[in-house]
């Protein structure tokens, strides 16, 4: 008897749910740590390590891993060797029965650059080049002093970079002027085309003017050098225009590594990548991430509550609405590369291509709307996560008692006034539910996105400072394609993993802040609508 009624009572069914639970939560935190490990200790100075082999040559890197050989005794050792024009790759396994000494030589100096990834030598020599300055002190604090007055240099460059931008955009809109006025039949002897063209004329010399400006510049702060030398012997020259930053890390104190460390993040998040993108910051994929969401959540949110308010409180329960709400269930487990698909074809080519036909045809078969952009991939993710909303608005719905209903009826409320006062506020914890839902889905999707506007490196935001300021049509960035890429398209894998690590945990953190978010205010609405007043 007590037998059946452990089984009748439903206890192992019980068990059984806490054990799936606890098996996915174990997994999850699994991968959080592993992400975590390899993510946040990317960017601590290790020490550089010289490594005299026993057939003479030297090897000088960071000691990144062991491992046990599995056909014999013994150990290998995996060092990041830089000096990729030397070496050709990065990283190297040497066994530690070829290596006679090993040491940590204090005046080994590490270069980041802007190109072929790190440097490791000693430095030689300093040449300031074009930049006629006294430099004094020793060569480091030689260096240092040429670094400071390169800064100084690359900012008046960038100045003019700016510069070019600008007259670069003005003379690109007064050539679609023309292009308008031309395709709407106004002749080329038309005193406005002629002074649209005067105006070109005079902005494309302007912009030789500050190009050549800018290449004078550019030649200055590239004519200053330093030398260095590699552990074997081997000289090299390079520009300090190149050279991002520079350490001695074997003479490091703590402070001075975490001063490092806390630099390093600084770029990660405001910084633009370099390096094919395995380098330098994610500002522009963390803004297209954010920015991705943010779009896709004011579509699908309004419309997805919208849907299920009719489905629940105003259609009748018929077979058409059976089908619907079948559909909408199946609409969750859609592959999202068929969602990829479907945007190409209707968002991009369907109502792009319409848009460009109607709005800019004199620009076409160049496409302003009729390719890849921030708002297809957006509306893209609302689609696919908009039947997410639905659901989770019907639950809330139906779960609401109908004594509230009958009570607002016999108060004499409408159907509307009892839906806005009363069902959506005590609904919202769910509805906010189904948006955390939402979110958290989206975030994580790359394939749609690879076919909808993402890109490896974008040339510019959706938002800037030139009118109309938001640039829907624009292509971007995102951190789930930047994985991807890195991971799985980069010609030098061992080099991009450490950034793998980084980006995925920085996606993660993103969706737990916005998630985080999110369920704040879904626990505010419960406490407000459920268990307080109105």
């Amino acid at each position: 008897m007590m037998k059946r009624a452990y089984w009748r009572i439903g206890e192992p069914m019980v068990w059984l749910s806490a054990s799936a639970l606890a098996i996915t939560l174990l997994i999850a935190m699994t991968l959080l740590v592993v992400v975590v490990v390899n993510g946040l200790g990317v960017f601590w100075p290790a020490n550089l390590v010289q490594s005299d082999l026993k057939d003479g040559s030297v090897i000088l890197g960071e000691l990144v891993k062991r491992e046990a050989r599995h056909e014999q005794e013994g150990e290998r050792l995996q060092f990041k060797i830089g000096n990729r024009e030397f070496n050709g790759l990065d990283f190297r396994w040497v066994d530690a029965a070829d290596i006679a000494r090993m040491s940590d030589p204090p005046s080994v100096m590490a270069l980041e650059r802007a190109e072929y990834g790190n440097f490791y030598g000693y430095l030689k020599g300093v040449t300031p080049g074009q930049l006629a300055e006294t430099l004094t002190g020793t060569l480091p604090e030689q260096l240092s002093q040429l670094r400071d007055l390169v800064a100084k240099q690359q900012k008046r460059v960038d100045e003019e970079g700016d510069r070019l931008s600008n007259v670069s955009y003005q003379t690109e809109e007064l050539r679609l002027k023309r292009l308008k006025l031309t395709y709407d039949g106004m002749p080329e002897t038309d005193p406005k085309i002629a002074s649209l063209d005067d105006e070109r004329s005079r902005l494309q010399h302007e912009f030789k003017e500050i190009l050549q400006v800018q290449n004078d510049m550019v030649a200055t702060l590239r004519s200053a050098t330093a030398e260095f030398q590699t552990a074997d012997g081997q000289s090299k020259q390079i520009a300090v225009a190149d050279i991002v930053r520079t350490w001695f890390p074997n003479t490091m104190s703590v402070s001075a590594k975490v001063f490092f460390y806390l630099e390093k993040l600084k770029e990660l998040i405001v910084g633009e990548p370099r390096e094919s993108n395995t380098e330098g910051g994610l500002f522009p994929a963390i803004f297209g991430t954010v920015m991705l969401i943010f779009l896709m959540s004011l579509f699908s949110f309004p419309f997805g509550v919208v849907a299920a308010v009719y489905l629940r409180e105003y259609a009748k329960d018929g077979f058409l609405v059976k089908v619907v709400r079948i559909a909408v269930n199946n609409l969750a487990g859609i592959p999202s590369i068929v969602y990829g698909i479907f945007g190409l074809g209707f968002f991009i080519y369907g109502v792009g291509g319409a848009i460009d036909r109607v709005f800019f045809p004199e620009r076409l078969p160049t496409p302003t709307f009729g390719t890849g952009g921030i708002l297809w991939a957006s509306l893209t993710l609302a689609l696919l996560t908009v039947p997410v909303v639905i659901v989770a608005t019907e639950e809330a719905l139906s779960s609401i008692p109908r004594e509230m209903r009958e009570g607002s009826y016999a108060l004499g409320a409408t159907k509307l006034q009892t839906l806005v006062r009363v069902l959506l506020p005590m609904a919202s914890p769910g509805i906010m539910t189904g948006l955390i839902l939402a979110m958290a889905r989206a975030a994580g999707e790359v394939a749609p996105l690879m076919i909808t506007g993402v890109v490896k490196l974008a040339p510019a935001l959706p938002i800037d400072g030139h009118f109309p300021y938001v640039h829907l049509d624009r292509k971007f960035m995102h951190l789930g394609f930047h994985i991807y890429d890195i991971g799985f398209q980069s010609p030098n894998v061992e080099a991009a993993k450490p950034m793998v690590f980084v980006t995925t945990l920085l996606l993660v953190l993103i969706v737990l802040i916005m998630s985080s978010t999110a369920i704040h205010l879904r626990n505010k609405m419960k406490k407000r609508y459920t268990h307080g007043t109105f």
